[in-house]
């Protein structure tokens, strides 16, 4: 028999964090406070997209975590190997294959759909902390809609840089009434918050909050007309391993030539493309 409860944490917990999830799903944007447990790993590891995890996995659940888009680093395979010991369940390094997704850093290339849950660990869930350190006067402004400071925070990185610098955690307002941190995903995903057909869960452990944005959403990341949003540009680089130009890439360099190269950070998407289109041909060292 074993030692532990299902999905490690207690029913009471699960169920505590059901409830602030449906709050989190009834209104877009909202940080939710919830109990935060303790777990056997570090706070700021994941241990909050990790309570959302345990708190909705079933014994017929398909599980994939990845970490900056990869399956197989240190922080996924953790993580993974966790779940798999308290549930027994299946995981998959597929994105089409997986009901709950839990990630860090990335949203998955692949378009999620309606049936498929997209967990993402947050280290710091409120996106006017920036300009804000007093957590109850964010509070205040969120709930009077007051906004101002972000504003002219962008503005100001503007006028010193010519434009929006933000590379990651882009602050965007969600369903026209909050400002949101996305967690720290790229620019290039934030569009993949808007109009979703999946459902997006947010959990921060340290913080102890919870916040979702709902399938077929709105989702804008905040923008001045004459310095429209723009995510990032990879001046026609390719992947080396599938040649791709039309996804996320992480830079590296060939210590033997000394030179940058790219591939994909979404590695099972890589994967595919490259089985499928390069017939294992690849360009990396």
């Amino acid at each position: 028999m074993r030692s532990y409860n299902f999905a490690f944490i207690d029913e009471n917990a699960k169920r505590e964090i059901r409830r602030k999830i449906l709050k989190a799903v009834a209104v877009p944007g909202y940080q939710v406070p919830f109990g935060s447990r303790e777990l056997p790993i570090a706070r700021g590891w994941g241990t909050g997209g990790l309570q959302l995890t345990f708190a909705l996995i079933g014994p017929e659940d398909v599980l994939k975590v990845i970490d900056q888009g990869c399956d197989g680093s240190v922080n996924a395979v953790n993580l993974r190997n966790l779940v798999v010991k308290t549930t027994g369940v299946r995981t998959t390094y597929e994105t089409g294959e997986a009901s709950i997704i839990q990630t860090r850093h990335r949203i998955p290339e692949e378009p999620l759909g309606a049936e498929q849950i997209l967990v993402l660990q947050v280290p710091f869930p409120d996106a006017l902390r920036a300009v804000e350190a007093s957590e109850s006067r964010t509070r205040e402004m969120h709930s009077e809609m007051d906004y101002h400071s972000m504003w002219v925070y962008l503005y100001e990185d503007i006028v010193r840089w010519g434009e929006v610098t933000i590379g990651f955690r882009y602050p965007v307002l969600v369903n026209g009434r909050y400002i949101m941190d996305p967690s720290p995903i790229p620019r290039w995903d934030v569009p993949r918050l808007n109009m979703a057909e999946n459902l997006f869960l947010f959990g921060a452990g340290r913080e102890k909050r919870i916040y979702a944005v709902p399938p077929h959403t709105a989702v804008t990341p905040l923008e001045f007309q004459d310095h429209p949003f723009r995510v990032e540009d990879f001046g026609g680089q390719a992947c080396c391993r599938c040649g791709s130009t039309d996804t996320f890439l992480n830079e590296m360099v060939d210590t033997a030539t000394d030179r940058k190269i790219f591939f994909c950070s979404d590695t099972a998407f890589c994967d595919r493309r490259l089985e499928v289109g390069k017939k294992g041909e690849t360009r990396c060292p």
